[in-house]
């Protein structure tokens, strides 16, 4: 599998860097795009397609998830100092070869939503934050699929863009606050440092985990992940194209192991 993740990484990148360079559009532009893009929670409407792809280990050795998520932000101006920041995410996910047949799903999973209130100027010190609830959503067309559970939550980011550089961190916790009652309560932590780099051609390198702690079962979730993304523009549209590999450092008893693919495509609509 490492292998192969290399080698569609290798692929995609030659793809993105040999395409239609954001610099045709505005090189001023193309640069406030891409640093704004680095920030979850600038003004900036846009719409990530993300495909993540993992394969499993243990007992579910040989089984795979396919995972695409479809996550608008909507920047909401609140006064003339504050933004609300929206960030949705709606997972499309395919199940395929668990040794049980019922893991064996195709459909919607459960939605999480997100409304981080920020200052629209970064404070004295550089720093741009934003807080807020979280909220989940049990959307998901089948029981497996996802947990059949209402939980909320706070959530939060904080981060510092100094030059070519952004450092920050997204987090948030879920607890379960109604649903199914037959279905194991939900008491999550999630993090995801991040820090990335963007060049004169408006590359953007990214590492960063999205780690998640369950209290429940006392487990860790840590996929490693680095990533290359490039904007263009077809016609109007501008866009941004990742691609990156994922690596499981920690996962649950028969959850996902070793290396996994990620590829995302950005719609961007500036003001």
């Amino acid at each position: 599998m490492a292998s192969k993740v290399v080698l569609v990484v290798i692929v995609c990148v030659l793809a993105i860097k040999s395409g239609v360079s954001a610099d045709e559009a505005s090189s001023d532009q193309a640069a406030e795009l891409a640093k704004k893009l680095a920030n979850p929670i600038a003004s900036l409407i846009s719409v990530p397609a993300q495909y993540n792809y993992d394969e499993y280990g243990g007992l579910n050795d040989g089984a795979s998830v396919s995972r695409l998520n479809i996550q608008p932000v909507v920047p909401i101006s609140l006064s003339s100092e504050w933004n609300m920041i929206t960030r949705t995410i709606v997972p499309f996910i395919d199940q395929q070869d668990f040794p049980a047949e019922a893991m064996n799903k195709t459909g919607l999973g459960d939605i999480v939503a997100s409304q981080f209130f920020s200052p629209k100027a970064p404070t004295a010190g550089g720093w741009i934050w934003g807080v807020g609830p979280v909220e989940l959503l049990p959307s998901a067309s089948d029981d497996m699929l996802g947990g059949e559970k209402w939980g909320l939550g706070p959530t939060g980011v904080a981060l510092k863009q100094t030059g070519a550089w952004t450092v920050g961190m997204l987090a948030n916790h879920i607890w379960s606050v109604a649903g199914d009652d037959d279905r194991g309560d939900i008491n999550a932590t999630f993090l995801q440092p991040f820090v990335s780099y963007i060049t004169k051609t408006k590359t953007t390198f990214a590492v960063q985990t999205e780690s998640t702690y369950d209290w429940e079962t006392e487990a860790w979730s840590v996929p490693l992940i680095a990533q290359v993304s490039q904007m263009f523009k077809i016609g109007p549209q501008i866009l941004q194209f990742s691609v990156g590999a994922k690596y499981w450092a920690e996962s649950p008893d028969n959850g996902p192991e070793g290396w996994g693919l990620r590829t995302q495509l950005t719609f961007l609509f500036p003001n």
